[in-house]
């Protein structure tokens, strides 16, 4: 069975960081496009980042540029999302997804394979 699982969420004050992790169980995500998601409540799902198979494509939305940074350890079957200087807006559930396609994309119905999702609240 194919899963993501996200983990390094919680509670963080303005202006702090977090690293989330999504490590994949039952495949390898060699091959895979890896993208981060999240949603607020009361908010449309919004792409936060993606980054190619081979790591060497990146893309991030305006609205996290210059303060989360996405990479992939394919030895550790693992994607991770270092988020800086978090901000209150950034409070969400983080999802990360997969798929198996050429672009780098934000858009989330070319993902295939999402995670359970993992909270992230910003709060002093």
């Amino acid at each position: 069975q194919l899963q993501l699982v996200e983990s390094g969420g919680g509670l963080v004050q303005p202006g702090g960081s977090l690293r989330l992790s999504c490590a994949a169980s039952g495949f390898t995500l060699d091959y895979y496009v890896i993208g981060w998601f999240r949603q607020a409540p009361g908010k449309e799902r919004e792409g936060v980042s993606s980054i190619s198979s081979s790591g060497g494509i990146r893309q991030y939305a305006d609205s996290v540029k210059g303060r989360f940074t996405i990479s992939r350890d394919h030895a550790k079957n693992t994607v991770y999302l270092q988020m800086n200087s978090l901000k209150p807006e950034d409070t969400a559930v983080y999802y990360c997804a997969a798929h198996r396609g050429a672009p780098v994309t934000l858009q989330g119905p070319l993902y295939e394979y999402w995670g359970q999702g993992i909270q992230v609240t910003v709060s002093s």
